[in-house]
């Protein structure tokens, strides 16, 4: 892919604009997660196109400084300052303190993100560690006369920043006080608070001497904070989500450039929303479905980011389980054929030139602002081009994987066999994955021992193998068509997922 020119959707001026990077590495900043709940798939799209964001950029032939940020306090219920705060609040929901709860969720995510094959970042930077930075920051425009005090904290006077509005095309003049937030003492209803003081009248588990008096961040300096720590300004990408851009980036751009009289990030870049019926997926909304929720339905991880392949990362994306399923067979599909390509021709190596000329369709996509419906779309005619040698087709959709980062070499050549039971009853396996074959014969004698049992209504033998196997963490599962399913976890097969292997006569 190196020689390939990258184009990106710049949400700052509205437009695709070529990438020219300034740093070496690029600099690459991505909005983490509250770490006060469970991220859910929603969320978890945005990761994804990041992901491939920075996976373009390494195939293009740059190296990469990235950073993800880990907001553990600050961020209060209502991005306009208002109600209380995430972390305080989860603590609460969840019986424990608010550091625990914070391990917890930091845990999962990146636990979460692991199963999504997404590449962990440089630096996991935490708001807690880096509390003595965002208060220089505060301090620095403390002294060039952009804050102003109130009785609940120190505030941004956005009036102050003339170009405040222009990066959400704000109409600032017709913000009424009062129909968007509480104003409170706020001199402006975009004004937002810089640091926040603890209440008098409780006791919070997080909190901070400050030159201003004990408290706490506001959500919108942590990131300028973290981000300038850690990277040079001004930064070459920053990312987020597309709910970001009114509020929490527009608020960042004016205190960096404020606080530090630069530009703060030349190329910025927004996923749009997963939505659920008419509206987007939310931790507060009835269709809260996280990985778990994926894991315990049998859909395999990286089969939700092949789901997110079929849209493009500005659009929203429309989720149901159908479409989900319709996804998760696709990459089955994608990877037997794939697979089946190592079985057949055994030519020499193809060369450099070959290569490229055969993912050429596949990195024009990629590099028109990450299209990978039309990129998976080309990999699909090149793994399917009879024209072209099967070692070259491998080769390709080998490349092509480390921009995809689906895992696609994980299917075996042969992934239909047939076998015969103990019973002498011929069942047809359908593996999803590779098994080790003594694996697949333990397997097939004891469902065909249960299989007799059942027929010979000895319900009792049938249940207890079904147990048996259960507590080995396999869950056999009969159909109504007589069929039985089973799910092997990971550590039984060689693949990280759940598995699902169809027997029957």
């Amino acid at each position: 892919m190196q020689g390939k020119t990258l184009f990106l959707y710049n949400t700052a001026h509205r437009s695709k604009e070529r990438f020219e990077p300034l740093h070496d590495p690029v600099s690459l900043y991505c909005c983490g997660p509250t770490v006060y709940n469970y991220a859910h798939i929603g969320n978890l799209r945005t990761y994804i196109f990041e992901d491939v964001l920075k996976r373009t950029l390494v195939a293009l032939g740059y190296n990469v400084r990235h950073i993800i940020n880990i907001t553990d306090v600050g961020h209060l219920t209502s991005d306009e300052d208002t109600g209380e705060d995430k972390m305080e609040k989860g603590a609460k929901r969840e019986g424990g303190s608010v550091w625990d709860i914070a391990v917890h969720f930091t845990q999962t995510f990146m636990h979460d993100i692991a199963l999504l094959n997404i590449l962990p970042p440089d630096k996991w930077p935490k708001a807690t560690d880096h509390i003595p930075q965002m208060i220089d920051l505060v301090e620095k425009l403390e002294g060039h006369g952009f804050t102003y005090k109130t009785s609940d904290g120190i505030y941004f006077d956005t009036a102050k920043f003339p170009s405040y509005a222009a990066f959400a095309g704000l109409d600032t003049e017709n913000l009424r006080a009062g129909e968007r937030v509480e104003m409170g003492e706020k001199r402006s209803v975009t004004d937002f608070a810089l640091w926040k003081f603890s209440p008098k009248e409780e006791k919070r588990q997080m909190e901070w001497e400050s030159p201003w008096g004990i408290g706490f961040p506001g959500w919108h300096i942590e990131c300028s904070a973290m981000s300038l720590a850690y990277l040079p300004q001004p930064i070459d990408i920053h990312c987020g989500g597309a709910d970001h851009i009114r509020v929490h980036h527009t608020n960042e751009i004016a205190q960096a450039e404020a606080a530090t009289g630069k530009t703060f990030v030349r190329y910025w870049l927004h996923g749009e929303f997963l939505v659920f019926e008419k509206g987007k997926m939310a931790k507060s909304g009835d269709h809260f479905i996280t990985m778990a929720t994926l894991r315990q339905k049998d859909i395999a991880p990286l089969a939700y980011r092949m789901f997110c392949y079929t849209a493009h990362y500005r659009t929203p994306l429309s989720f149901s389980w159908d479409a989900l399923a319709a996804s998760a067979q696709s990459l089955t599909n994608l990877r037997r054929v794939i697979g089946s390509l190592s079985s057949q021709s055994k030519a020499s190596s193809p060369s450099v030139l070959q290569i490229a000329s055969a993912l050429d369709p596949f990195y024009t996509a990629v590099a028109d602002d990450l299209n990978m419906p039309r990129a998976v779309a080309a990999l699909w005619d090149i793994v399917r081009n009879e024209s072209l040698d099967a070692h070259l087709r491998r080769v390709c959709a080998e490349q092509a994987d480390n921009v995809l980062g689906l895992e696609l070499g994980r299917m075996p050549a042969e992934t239909v066999q047939t076998v015969v039971g103990a019973d002498g009853a011929t069942m047809r396996l359908e593996c999803t994955t590779c098994i080790p074959l003594d694996i697949c014969d333990k397997l097939t004698a004891i469902l065909s021992e249960r299989r007799r049992a059942r027929r010979e209504k000895d319900y009792t033998a049938a249940d207890r193998i079904r147990q048996k196997l259960g507590a080995a963490g396999i869950i056999v599962k009969d159909q109504p068509d007589g069929s039985t399913t089973i799910s092997i976890p990971a550590g039984i097969c060689t693949d990280d997922d759940k598995k699902a292997l169809i027997f029957m006569d």
